[in-house]
């Protein structure tokens, strides 16, 4: 009995303890229940919210581009595109494989997506392909719950309805490389574009905007189940160009089949109403994703389509560098309008011949006679009276030698040499026989055809140093100019004397209204809307004495690349100016023949469609005839 009595007390301590062990795990459950479900309630409502509930981020509009008159250069357009999230697919390779059974997908397209999951983050989508028709977002819609991770999302795509016509101006988007990933959200998410040329280029974050969220209800497998809220951030600012439509395709009808470029530009505001280089490209290539084999034709073309000849094209000025030179002269005093000198056909220094173009020469010349016949010989002379550096300073001034300071990438500085350039870049000395050379436009100078636009509109303007630009903005203050600086009309002058810029114009205007003069068969016979102007050739190939014991070779007897570059500015009206041209046709033979027919035509259609303002009193007037 009492062992009985022992083992009934044992298992009766047992039960208890086992009995308080339950007790107090029960108590701890109860405890951990209460604490999760009533101390913590609202932040598991949160993370549960947050399961249900995905934020993400909207890339907004991109700003659209204007031309002057409001037609559009560059647009938004809706735009499909299926994106796959790594951190949602199970297996990447399986999702692939399942989304190429519905859509084609190619072998580099799945090789770029591996690339750029790398380079994300798991959660961030990537892009697999866009622009899809209704039916291939159909087909994927059907079978998403197949393809875990893969979305339909609805973005924009750029367009640029004026396609080749603008490219150079308007620029291009394109997809975000590696290198131009700056912290920017907006930068990762799919397909985003940034500008990468042009307008585009400059003025992006202008453009882009600021990103926006929107709340969308998704399910275990993260597909989008309905919409809850959106912002969608602020739209990029629409830009407005100071390019004429109509103007910039006229000139690139005028320059097709040419390796050409051409600027028109307001002398007054520098306002740009064309700038053309030819050939030129499909933006929406870009924006849509150039093929290997496009790729390759644009870069393998010789004549360069890529480039931007009118600010990025340097060439030797040839004969339209001889008003600089005729100016610095001017001003030094080394020689008068009046003054005259015999040219032979030739100038001999030392043991060494200068030919003028002509070979006969040109008899007894004056200033105004000399840019008429556009004589080498008179140059020849001035430039050695006058001296490099005073040229140099003179060129500088009026807009040579320097960036223009346009409001487009990628442009180039040209040169304007000294004796001081030679020391530092060449370390050598600078001879005389370089200054006759570079005095008619030859040897180490050199200019874009740009440059040659502002130069010939400081010409027309009285000097007045006006900065080219393509989107429109407020003129600059009355008298805004760096201390101590001449100030006409809100810019500052290059200080030239009216008498030595009165004696070049009357040279210009001789050039294409008075018979003999270089540009005569191009002058303008419409009246009011009459031309000044300057022809240029200038040689790409140096001319031996054989050659020219025997016969110089014409240009039409040579390959197209040894062939001389053409070459023309010019301003109109005379009488008032307003509007300044330069067309250069890469061997394109005689400035006269070529580049001045381009340039009057292009003169003709800027003046007809942008017509002198009617003067107040002569309002006056007809209401009194009335």
């Amino acid at each position: 009995m009492a062992r009985d009595h022992e083992r009934a007390r044992m298992v009766t301590r047992r039960a208890v303890l086992l009995g308080g062990g339950k007790l107090l795990l029960l108590s701890a459950l109860v405890g951990r229940m209460y604490y999760l479900q009533v101390v913590q309630a609202d932040r598991y409502r949160m993370l549960a919210e947050e399961n249900r509930i995905s934020m993400r981020l909207v890339a907004p509009p991109r700003g659209r581009i204007f031309d002057r008159n409001g037609v559009p250069l560059a647009l938004n357009d809706q735009n499909f595109r299926v994106l796959v999230v790594l951190e949602q697919a199970r297996n990447l390779d399986a999702t692939l494989d399942a989304l190429a059974e519905v859509i084609p997908l190619a072998e580099a397209e799945r090789e770029r997506i591996h690339r750029e999951v790398k380079k994300r983050r798991s959660f961030v989508p990537v892009k697999v392909r866009e622009n899809l028709s209704w039916e291939e977002v159909a087909r994927i819609e059907v079978n998403i719950l197949d393809m875990p991770g893969v979305t339909i999302d609805v973005g924009e795509s750029r367009t640029y309805p004026a396609g080749p016509l603008a490219a150079h101006v308007v620029g291009y988007v394109a997809a975000v490389s590696e290198k131009d990933l700056t912290g920017d959200p907006l930068l990762e998410l799919p397909g985003f574009r940034i500008g990468k040329a042009g307008v585009e280029r400059v003025y992006d974050h202008q453009l882009r905007g600021s990103g926006g969220t929107r709340q969308v209800e998704v399910n275990a497998l993260g597909r989008v189940i309905r919409e809850l809220s959106r912002d969608d951030g602020d739209p990029g600012h629409d830009l407005t160009l100071t390019i004429d439509a109509d103007i910039q395709a006229a000139a690139m009808r005028w320059l097709e089949g040419q390796s050409a470029s051409t600027v028109v530009m307001d002398v007054h505001t520098g306002e740009v109403l064309a700038l053309a280089s030819a050939p030129s490209f499909d933006p929406n290539a870009f924006n849509r994703g150039l093929r290997f084999e496009e790729w390759k034709a644009l870069v393998e073309n010789p004549r360069a389509p890529l480039t931007n000849k009118a600010t990025a094209g340097q060439y030797a000025p040839g004969s339209t560098f001889k008003p600089i030179v005729a100016l610095a002269a001017l001003e030094a005093g080394v020689v008068t309008p009046e003054e005259r000198f015999y040219c032979r056909g030739h100038i001999e220094l030392g043991d060494t011949r200068f030919h003028c173009w002509k070979r006969g020469g040109h008899g007894w010349i004056d200033l105004h006679d000399s840019l008429k016949h556009s004589c080498d010989v008179y140059y020849y002379e001035v430039s050695r009276r006058v001296g490099i550096d005073r040229i140099a300073d003179m060129a500088q001034r009026f807009g040579l030698g320097t960036e223009s300071g346009i409001d487009l990438p990628g442009e180039r500085s040209g040169n304007v040499p000294t004796r001081a350039w030679k020391r530092a870049e060449l370390g050598q000395p600078w001879h005389l026989g370089e200054t006759l050379v570079n005095g008619i436009g030859q040897g180490f100078v050199l200019a874009t055809p740009l440059q040659l636009a502002v130069m010939t509109s400081r010409i027309a303007n009285g000097g007045r140093a006006v900065v080219p630009h393509v989107v429109r903005r407020q003129p600059p203050p009355d008298n805004a100019g760096a201390p101590g600086e001449t100030v006409l009309g809100g810019f500052p002058s290059a200080g030239v004397p009216r008498a030595a810029l009165a004696a070049v114009q009357h040279g210009l205007h001789g050039v294409t209204n008075e018979l003999g003069g270089t540009a005569f068969m191009s002058r303008i016979v419409e009246p009011g809307f009459e031309m000044a102007g300057k022809t240029g050739t200038a040689q790409v190939r140096r001319i031996t004495l054989h050659e020219r014991q025997s016969g110089v070779l014409t240009n039409e007897e040579l390959p197209w690349r040894s062939r001389d570059h053409a070459l023309f500015v010019g301003y109109a009206p005379v009488d008032a100016p307003r509007f300044a041209v330069s067309v250069v046709v890469e061997h394109g033979g005689s400035g006269s023949r070529t580049a001045a027919p381009i340039a009057r035509d292009l003169l003709i259609e800027t003046q007809r469609r942008h017509p002198r303002p009617v003067a107040a009193d002569t309002v006056e007037a007809g209401r009194e005839r009335g």
